[in-house]
């Protein structure tokens, strides 16, 4: 017997009753409401609040009455509107990238589908019956239907696109009852398997809209340029319902100062009416000046104003010229970001505020472009980014990734019974959205395959909309897109595709990469400089925008974030949704500085410090850099020695521009490094950042350095006692054990302190991060790196009358493992209490199985509770060596916990770069560390054994001891949870290596004028 298909299975079924689609936009009674955009003044009722609301393990368990007015609720909870059920209580809370949660067996779903009943009751006046009511769903996930009063309404489904139906005849004056029963799962979810929690409900705005039986029902805005780019047209395509003979439509275009540019009036008005504006010199939109034009439309009944609607438009033009693709004329590069909604405590339900501190966020670290994945966002998100200046690549609710593990990828995606379902999804989203001149592409989906689907939405969305490009990555030949999209591409085939014609020579945009989970991406610098050399390249988009932990409180009231597993939910991706630019709490991570630095539209280069010439070059695409001011020093240490004149800019988009830097000559300080710093900021208050804002920055070592060496104070002698296990070596300063079975210093005492209490010993490891996750089994489980150990083979003492050299002969390797170190610790204890070590390790490679790569070369000690850091080095905050271009040399201070960088999946962070020399105190005093040669360093109140053991924030136990590691070299992060890995430059191999430190006693705030003082 052929199975049944329920309503909320039949993928041939779009909708029941759900209005025509059109754009987004707000109707207000008068002129002046409408172009201050007074939203109090709308006849909209907000049904966003309190509901009663039922939870079921299948629709059929509805009780028969749940429609009806009469329907007795007792026994109901209530949910807030709009909100994700899982997250008030109800249901599963679940995570996959990519597993659907139920059999493949398309359009069914489970027998077993958890529902939830809506219900609630509003009030409208009498005025109401008189016209026209419409409610608005602007987001329910996955299906619904309606009733209102007990009467059937509709049905929709598409969860991430608004949808509307006409309740007029319906409701009635005074009380009226409406219910919704939403499906968790439906032939929809099938579309709608997108690396992203599980969520269901009613999670966005619900709106009662009154107008008038005639109205305006839709408005099509579209701009477009003459050759020159100088003369504008609008070109606007109005539909009305029901105009009757003294309809009439009035309209005026405004600037930004509301000066008129042009009026005019419609009489005998039609169901589809045209109007064209042209407009002389025009002023253009782009992400970089975004200048906005408000086109009001009014209709009028008579003399009576009866509705005003207006309308952000923007002129520009997108082309297609050669291999690029331009705006208004001229190629442009993407700095983009992948973004969802999200929100650590209400999931998909995302607030105006929200969004507006996204996208404030974005243009402060310098990003031009979001691609809304993997479905078109909430309404409000694309009035910021017209008006805010970001390029937007709006991207229909499509992903059947699922059907890639079940061998039939492209299964539904070239089943023609499925075409209406897939040419929907993009034709409501052009309907709705088109208006925006932030929108500069139109993406089909994400990761679905290919198939005759997919060709059909491409002709639906160049019929609805050709002034836009196609964009859709599944289309790997770039058969129906205009542009040639790649994900997680290596450097070296974007490279090629760059010097290439792969994708039919169309231009390329890399829709996702960087992979931005935990400790991580590296390596954008790269990637960054491989877009700016090839035109065809034109950008790419991080992965992504936020990290999507669920805010949760222990019973102390500490916050960490929950990820895929800590529901129980199974199987899941885990901390796979952990893989923001930004924190869960909305904070900025390492890798968004990183980012921003790296894609700053300002860069300079120092041409000759002799003569004071630098090179500056604007890389903006529209913008000269007048709006910019240079300010520039020369520091040392943590000082400014001299601070240069301010200066005005004015370099136009695209050149260079050489400027003199007055400054006289530098009489240096013995050992000591100086540096010029370019700071470019904003000269003015703009809408996104206050005036002093930093934009770019850099930063050059010059050339400017007198050494001096010191010599050691060699006076008292030392006495040696030696035991059975153990030699103590002391003198009045100095007292230094080391045991002698392993050949490992106990403890170092310098001015009876101890500084010094385990190690130092060779490591080769470090706490696993995500970017690890591919490494890791050979790491852990072929190479055994974390199960390291030292073997002494021998021993030697020299003792002089002023000074001892100890020096052990050691092997290091890792269990089972015949590759490893031979180690030369060589302590010089200075009779002045400084103990200087030499460690050398020469490789021994037997065999051919050995890492190809390592995470670590460095030694590991421990201190007392010495809190209090400073050093010289990279700063301030962490950078590794394949992410530190936003990090700068200087003396930075801090604390131990400040090294700390709290990864809601704990893993390796809080690294130092470039470091010279560093201390450790109490406040009032403790240990100087002075490195021959630049080292990395990492301070941390716990061990890596103890971080790699915490699954969450707050759960790292924490040592008595401060553990530091100096590294000889640690690999970069890389993006290889999905994507590139280390590039080649930044891995650590298997090779020799050198240490040389000197330790001693140091006073707080005394560092500076000690590390001056150089012996070795």
């Amino acid at each position: 017997m052929e199975r049944q298909k329920k309503r909320w299975e039949d993928h041939t079924v779009m909708h029941i009753n759900r209005l025509l689609g059109h754009a987004a936009f707000d109707r207000y009674p008068s002129y002046e409401a409408a172009l201050r955009e007074d939203k109090s003044k709308r006849d909209v009722i907000s049904l966003n609040g309190s509901w009663d609301f039922l939870y079921l393990e299948a629709p059929e368990y509805s009780p028969s009455d749940f429609y009806k007015p009469e329907a007795d609720t007792k026994e109901w909870g209530t949910i807030t509107v709009p909100s994700c059920w899982q997250l008030k209580g109800y249901g599963q809370m679940h995570y996959t990238d990519v597993l659907y949660l139920f059999p493949i067996n398309p359009p069914y779903v489970p027998t077993k589908n958890p529902t939830g009943i809506y219900r609630r009751s509003f009030a409208v006046g009498e005025e109401w019956l008189n016209n026209r009511t419409i409610i608005k769903f602007h987001g329910i996930e996955s299906a619904y239907d309606l009733w209102v009063n007990g009467q059937y309404v509709g049905y929709s489904k598409v969860s991430r696109m608004s949808a509307e139906f006409d309740l007029t005849g319906i409701i009635t004056a005074g009380e009226n009852q409406i219910t919704v029963r939403v499906y968790q799962w439906s032939d929809g979810t099938y579309l709608e398997d997108q690396d992203m929690w599980w969520l269901s409900g009613i999670y966005r705005d619900v709106e009662l809209i009154n107008m008038g039986h005639t109205c305006i029902r839709d408005c099509h805005i579209e701009t477009d340029l003459n050759e020159t780019y100088e003369d504008g047209i609008l070109k606007v395509k109005v539909l009305m319902d029901k105009p009757s003979g003294d309809t009439s439509l009035q309209w005026v275009l405004l600037d930004e100062e509301e000066k008129t540019i042009s009026e005019g009036s419609l009489a005998n008005i039609s169901e589809t009416t045209g109007i064209h504006i042209p407009v002389e010199k025009v002023k253009l939109w782009n992400a970089e000046k975004p200048y906005g034009y408000t086109f009001l439309l009014m209709r009028y009944q008579g003399e009576e104003l009866k509705e005003a609607i207006p309308f952000y438009a923007g002129f520009r033009k997108i082309e297609i010229k050669g291999s690029t693709f331009t705006v208004n004329g001229k190629a442009v590069l993407l700095n983009g970001v992948n973004r969802h909604d999200f929100d650590p405590e209400n999931g998909r339900t995302v607030t105006k505020e929200n969004m507006l501190s996204d996208i404030l966020l974005m243009k402060q670290h310098n990003i031009n472009a979001i691609r809304c994945s993997h479905y078109p966002a909430n309404e409000y998100l694309y009035e910021l980014c017209d008006r805010y200046g970001l390029y937007v690549i709006d991207e229909a609710d499509l992903e059947c990734h699922g059907f890639e593990l079940s061998g039939e990828y492209n299964r539904i995606s070239n089943d023609p019974s499925w075409e209406n379902a897939y040419v929907d999804r993009v034709k409501r989203m052009i309907e709705r959205d088109r208006n925006h001149p932030c929108i500069i592409m139109w993406s089909l989906g994400n990761e679905s395959s290919f198939g005759c689907n997919f060709e059909k939405m491409a002709r639906i969305a160049k019929e609805l909309d050709p002034t836009r490009l196609i964009h859709y990555e599944g289309d790997s030949e770039a058969k129906v897109t205009d542009v040639y999209s790649t994900m997680y591409t290596r450097l070296n085939k974007l490279i090629e595709i760059g010097e290439g014609d792969q994708g039919e020579n169309k231009p390329h945009v890399m829709c996702e990469y960087g992979h931005s989970m935990g400790n991580g991406p590296g390596g954008l610098f790269e990637y960054q400089q491989v877009y700016r050399k090839y035109e065809r390249l034109q950008g790419g988009f991080i992965w992504e925008w936020f990290d999507h932990g669920i805010e949760t409180r222990r019973d102390n009231g500490e916050i960490y974030y929950k990820y895929g597993g800590d529901y129980g939910d199974t199987p899941t991706n885990g901390s796979f949704c952990i893989d923001g630019l930004l924190f869960p709490d909305r904070t900025p991570s390492p890798a968004l500085k990183e980012y921003k630095h790296v894609i700053a539209p300002v860069k300079a280069v120092l041409k000759s410090w002799e003569d004071r010439l630098i090179e500056v070059e604007n890389c903006y695409d529209f913008l000269s850099l007048e709006h910019l001011e240079l300010q520039w020093n020369i520091s040392y240490d943590d000082k400014v020695l001299f601070e240069g004149e301010r200066k005005d800019l004015n370099v136009l988009p695209g050149t260079k521009q050489e400027m003199k830097l007055s400054c006289g000559p530098i009489t240096p300080l013995p050992n000591t490094d100086y540096y010029l710093n370019l700071i470019f900021v904003l000269k003015e208050d703009t809408s996104y950042a206050k005036a002093g804002h930093l934009v770019a920055r850099e930063q050059f070592h010059l050339p400017v350095f007198l050494e001096e060496r010191s010599k050691y104070s060699e006076k008292d002698s030392f006495n040696v006692v030696s035991g059975e296990t153990e030699i103590v070596i002391q003198n009045e300063n100095t007292e230094v054990v080391f045991n002698t079975v392993y050949g490992t210093l106990v403890s170092y005492k310098a001015y009876g302190r101890e500084l010094v209490n385990k190690g130092p010993e060779l490591t080769v490891d470090r706490a696993i991060i995500d970017n690890d996750m591919y490494k890791k089994e050979d790491w852990r489980n072929k190479y055994f790196l974390q199960l390291s150990s030292e073997q002494l083979e021998a021993m030697q003492i020299e003792q002089k009358k002023e000074n001892v050299v100890v020096t052990f002969y050691k092997y290091f390797s890792c269990l089972n493992q015949s590759w490893g170190y031979y180690l030369i610790y060589r302590y010089h204890l200075h009779s002045d209490g400084k103990l200087e070590l030499k460690l050398t390790g020469e490789v021994r490679k037997e065999g051919e199985i050995f890492p190809s790569m390592l995470p670590r070369i460095g030694i590991v000690f421990h201190t007392p509770k010495l809190t209090e850091v400073a050093w010289y080095g990279k700063g301030y905050e962490e950078n590794y060596c394949d992410s530190a271009k936003a990090a700068f040399m200087g003396v930075y201070r801090g604390n131990v916990g400040s090294f700390h960088t709290d990864y809601a999946y704990p893993q390796e962070n809080g690294h130092r770069e470039q470091v010279k020399w560093f201390s450790l105190t109490d406040g009032k005093e403790g240990l100087l560390i002075k490195a021959a040669g630049p080292v990395g360093i990492n301070v941390h109140d716990y061990t890596k054994e103890a971080l790699e053991k915490a699954a969450h924030i707050g759960c790292i136990e924490k040592s008595d001891d401060v553990v530091v590691n100096i590294d000889y070299r640690q690999s970069g992060l890389g993006s290889n949870s999905c994507g590139e890995e280390q590039l080649e430059p930044y891995r650590t191999a298997l090779e020799d290596f050198k240490i040389h430190l000197e330790f001693s006693k140091v006073k707080a705030f005394d560092e500076i004028a000690e590390s001056k003082k150089i012996y070795f």
